[in-house]
């Protein structure tokens, strides 16, 4: 049974229908009252957020229930896989944190075997060599309400269909010369059943295999037989394939012996806002040069992810808020942002960096005097302990957090005004130093040296609080503010209008700033190691950075929602319009 008494109260937790199916097999003790699921990616591209479901659901169904999960690689058509796939998908699912230890499997481990029930299948009258093009052949399977046309060679003698079959096997047919297919019904309302295509002739050579096939079994004929091969006892699969299950049942019927059968289930696949899915427009949107390569931070990708800041927790922990449904839905990726910002607020060091400095002058702070003073890690965890911030005479604060003339609630830095400067001191403006253009190039302070520690003997209070890098000490870093990689939450709308995705893109998805101060803390930060910038967000520092470049950061998420509150801004504006018209 599923242990996931996990909640305040020990209560157990419904089942997902899934869990429902798994515990009522194994109740009933079939297939030897085993769980073995698999997770069998095509290795034509990198890894996203929707697999990273997938790989959730079947390692976490295999640990709950004692059982085993493997890894196969759906690798039937080699015109389109690569080796460097193969490499990331391994990556991605041992940093999600799961382990298939020695089943790797591949599709084109049992070509032989698949070969073999194709045979059986002719000889049982079940499959036919077909001359018709892949064209002709789509052009009479008919339509949902209509049925489709048999084939002339449909009635192929069993012994003609043997010849024909090995002779395609031996290379004497060129590319689409023939198709094996599987004889069931040309009338069934299910269009997955109409004499679909198993096999087809391809010259090409394979990664794995080499020269040795000329002809690939197909995806439908390929996934039900590996999993039958394997032991596979639950095949879960997203919906786009609940119109497949009949023909995964039929083939195993016809070629499986033995009690033993896999079962395939289907539950929703991931949708998220902001976002597409499909293999085919990510590897667009890299070919064409709108994103650097399928692990830039604005991908969906889980390398992309990863390389953008990304915890595996994080992503596990939206999975599992996300759940596992019947129908397909789109997803508020404000979930999966909202799921990082609770994991790193408990495990991201907090640190000071200020993106578009400008310097303050304490004119009152001794020129040859510095000093260290003490700063939390993280609030959250005491464990994390405390580290030194070095101060000095000249800062660098946000040149945002400072007006010569502010509005009302403007709690920052103004012409004499008092801030706190967070872990040091209270400061007060005193005057502004500006370039021939009216720029400001420096702000003039004095300091309280008895409010050291930004806390007053005195008990009075300020209302602004600023984070700060000491001047002399600071760390230039290059900051990369990544944002969504589309405008409208539903970016395959467009197509309705008649335009291509591509142009729903975001022109401000990526911010490079690049005279960033840092305090000196992170000089000893590590790729990938994560931060949160104070009052700015959650930071990473970039994979490829190597130790002598100039530091560079990916912004991973805000602090807060704000495209929420830019959506929240927009509602508003629109109902005070609507106002407007009907006075």
């Amino acid at each position: 049974m599923v242990n996931n008494d996990n909640n305040e109260e020990g209560k157990r937790k419904p089942l997902n229908f899934i869990e429902q199916i798994v515990e009522e097999d194994l109740k009933n003790n079939k297939n030897g009252g085993r769980v073995h699921t698999r997770f069998p990616p095509e290795p034509n591209g990198f890894l996203h957020i929707g697999h990273a479901k997938s790989i959730c659901l079947n390692f976490g169904i295999a640990e709950d229930y004692n059982g085993k999960t493997n890894l196969r690689f759906d690798d039937t058509n080699p015109l389109k896989e690569e080796q460097k796939y193969i490499d990331s998908i391994r990556e991605d699912v041992h940093w999600l944190g799961f382990d298939w230890e020695d089943r790797e499997f591949y599709a084109s481990d049992y070509f032989e075997q698949l070969y073999e029930f194709a045979v059986k299948l002719i000889k049982q009258g079940n499959a036919y060599v077909c001359e018709l093009t892949p064209e002709e052949i789509k052009n009479t399977r008919g339509t949902p309400t209509e049925p489709g046309k048999e084939s002339p060679y449909r009635n192929r003698p069993i012994e003609e269909n043997l010849d024909l079959f090995h002779r395609m096997r031996a290379g004497e047919f060129e590319d689409g010369r023939y198709q094996l297919r599987a004889k069931i019904d040309m009338a069934s309302p299910n269009m997955q059943m109409r004499d679909p295509i198993l096999y087809r002739i391809r010259h090409i050579a394979h990664p794995r295999t080499g020269d040795q096939w000329c002809i690939y079994p197909m995806y439908d004929f390929a996934h039900g037989q590996s999993d039958y091969i394997e032991g596979i006892t639950h095949s879960l699969c997203t919906l786009e394939f609940a119109n497949h299950r009949p023909l995964y049942d039929w083939l195993l019927d016809h070629i499986a012996e033995g009690e033993y059968r896999p079962r395939q289930i289907e539950f929703a696949r991931l949708n998220l806002s902001y976002t597409v899915m499909s293999k085919r427009k990510l590897l667009e949107l890299v070919n064409e040069g709108y994103v650097d390569a399928w692990d830039d931070p604005r991908m969906p990708t889980i390398s992309g992810l990863r390389r953008r800041g990304y915890t595996p927790e994080s992503i596990r922990e939206f999975s599992e808020k996300v759940g596992i449904a019947k129908r397909d839905n789109v997803i508020d990726v404000a979930l999966l942002e909202n799921s990082l910002r609770e994991d790193l607020n408990k495990r991201a060091q907090r640190v000071m960096t200020v993106l578009d400095p400008v310097k303050v002058v304490i004119t009152n702070y001794p020129e040859d005097q510095e000093e260290e003073l003490d700063a939390v890690n993280n609030p959250e965890d005491e464990t994390m302990g405390m580290r030194k911030v070095p101060f000095s005479r000249e800062i660098y604060i946000e040149r945002a957090d400072f007006m010569e003339e502010p509005p009302k609630k403007f709690f920052r830095l103004a012409p004499g005004r008092e801030v706190r400067l967070r872990y040091a001191y209270y400061i007060t403006c005193e005057g502004v130093v500006k370039n021939e253009f009216g720029e400001i190039t420096e702000i003039r302070c004095t300091y309280d040296p008895e409010t050291k520690g930004g806390q007053s003997p005195d008990g009075r209070k300020v209302k602004g609080t600023l984070h700060w890098v000491s001047a002399k000490h600071a760390l230039p870093v290059e900051v990369r503010q990544y944002d969504r990689l589309f405008m409208d939450e539903s970016p395959d709308k467009v197509k309705e209008e008649g335009k291509d995705f591509k142009s729903n893109l975001n022109p401000d998805s990526l911010h490079i700033l690049e005279n960033c101060m840092a305090e000196p803390y992170l000089k000893n930060a590590k790729p990938e190691d994560k931060f949160q910038f104070e009052r700015k967000g959650y930071f990473c520092v970039d994979r490829y950075w190597k130790p002598g470049e100039k530091m560079v950061f990916n912004r991973a998420v805000t602090l807060k929602d704000t495209w929420a509150k830019i959506a929240k801004q927009q509602q508003n504006q629109g109902q005070k319009k609507q106002k407007n018209k009907k006075k």
